[in-house]
């Protein structure tokens, strides 16, 4: 049968969308794009803001008309928490995320799927498991979270903490690794909270996947901030660990904080960012923020962008306010208003960019490995080809390489020689293996 699988809202479900990917194949099915008029398509909806669940109804009516005789199945945390809703929207089969794991059993045994003979597809062929080009993926280690921050859903939609064991990941990272990935991303709804359920910290369980893979690069996802020990700075002496921390702010003010239920200060968050980065060379610090969260005054929101401009951050993801069913913010007075939101967003946008590019103009001269993703743009055997990958803490470059990469592995030394603002990224050239020993001039 062919599969779609598509997915709204964070890593997590990125996560899972890969999963679900690497299994359906392994089982006989052949995944195939949306436009490749698929018999089954899987949407892993997202429902963290009023927003992202109209995206998802969406999402669903256009599958509808785009593939009327295609079997519809939704999983994710718009099927959680609204399932009656779901179905009425012509789902085939409503798949809650406490039932993730067993997503294909499911679709085989309720949608009477039929399957290839098992051997059509060897879970040991990584070229049958994973889409073509991928050298990056997502394994999610741990699902949901103990605690109440006041704006967030998904606590309710994916319930207590669950951790995978370690033996389960480590067996995952190197089947990925065997079929070519080079980097990965551990994930999780409360990564930081993984092992809660086990009597282990994440700390233990990178141990150990560094201990038990080879996998190159490792990389983590969002990290609340109450999360880290001072210890845990100490994995980043493994240069597999990728020096980029994402660390949700949410609000510089403490006030605003406080009505968030968020359990970090801003002076704890400070000393833990100046930490991390006197433990860590070149760490990328990116961060979230909500903007016009109710009751934000106009000297909240100042002393929150005087804060953040503080920090400097590599990154800022900047969400206005929307409210949310069901959650404790929604029922908050104070709403902030629509265009003054905006104005805000705006002025924190502007901040964030100034930042990110003086955080990028610091790493021209520096010689590191980029993990080539893509192309910029197509060139011939003899001529300059521009490649496009990530370095080791999350900045995107252009690389100018001569001749092409040959097959193998995707990390390329590279030396940085600019920017490029329109394109938001650094600008670089491959070095050849003969002059790595010599430091660029």
């Amino acid at each position: 049968m062919r599969v779609a699988l598509q997915t709204l809202g964070c890593r997590v479900n990125e996560a899972e969308i890969e999963r679900w990917s690497r299994e359906f194949r392994a089982a006989g099915h052949q995944v195939v794009p949306p436009s490749e008029n698929p018999e089954l398509v899987v949407l892993n909806s997202c429902a963290v803001t009023q927003e992202a669940v109209r995206k998802s109804r969406g999402l669903l009516r256009r599958i509808h008309r785009e593939h009327p005789a295609a079997k519809l199945v939704l999983s994710g945390c718009y099927a959680t928490l609204s399932p009656s809703a779901a179905a009425a929207l012509g789902v085939d089969l409503v798949v809650a995320n406490s039932e993730k794991d067993r997503l294909l059993e499911r679709v085989e045994q309720e949608l009477a799927v039929a399957t290839m003979p098992a051997m059509a597809a060897d879970p040991d062929q990584g070229s049958l498991l994973l889409p073509v080009n991928r050298h990056r993926a997502f394994v999610k280690v741990q699902d949901g979270c103990r605690y109440r921050c006041t704006f967030c859903i998904v606590t309710v939609a994916r319930g207590a903490e669950r951790s995978r064991p370690p033996a389960d990941v480590v067996d995952e990272i190197n089947t990925l690794h065997a079929s070519g990935v080079e980097e990965v991303v551990l994930t999780g709804v409360h990564l930081g909270g993984y092992g809660s359920d086990l009597g282990q910290g994440l700390d233990q369980l990178v141990r150990t996947v560094l201990d038990r893979t080879a996998i190159p690069r490792l990389r983590f996802g969002s990290i609340e901030p109450w999360d880290l020990p001072e210890a845990f700075l100490e994995l980043w002496r493994s240069p597999r660990l990728m020096p980029h921390l994402h660390l949700p702010l949410q609000s510089g003010c403490d006030a605003t904080l406080r009505r968030m239920a968020r359990r970090c200060k801003t002076r704890d968050y400070r000393r833990l960012v100046d930490q991390a980065r006197a433990a860590i060379p070149e760490l990328n610090i990116t961060t979230d923020v909500i903007v016009g969260f109710p009751g934000e005054t106009d000297q909240e929101w100042e002393a929150s962008l005087a804060f953040i401009r503080d920090c400097g951050f590599g990154h800022v993801h900047i969400f206005p306010y929307s409210p949310r069913e069901g959650t404790k913010a929604a029922e908050l007075p104070g709403a902030v208003p629509p265009e003054t939101q905006k104005a805000r967003a705006l002025s924190l946008r502007e901040a964030a960019m100034e930042a990110r590019r003086a955080f990028q103009a610091r790493c021209v001269g520096q010689r590191v490995e980029v993990l080539i993703e893509g192309d910029l743009k197509k060139a011939g055997a003899d001529e300059i080809r521009s490649l496009s990958g990530y370095s080791p803490n999350y900045l995107r470059v252009g690389v100018e390489t001569f001749p092409p990469p040959t097959a193998g592995s995707r990390i390329m030394t590279v030396e940085i020689t600019g920017t490029d603002p329109q394109r938001d990224t650094l600008l670089g050239r491959s070095i050849p293996a003969a002059d790595r020993r010599t430091p660029p001039a």
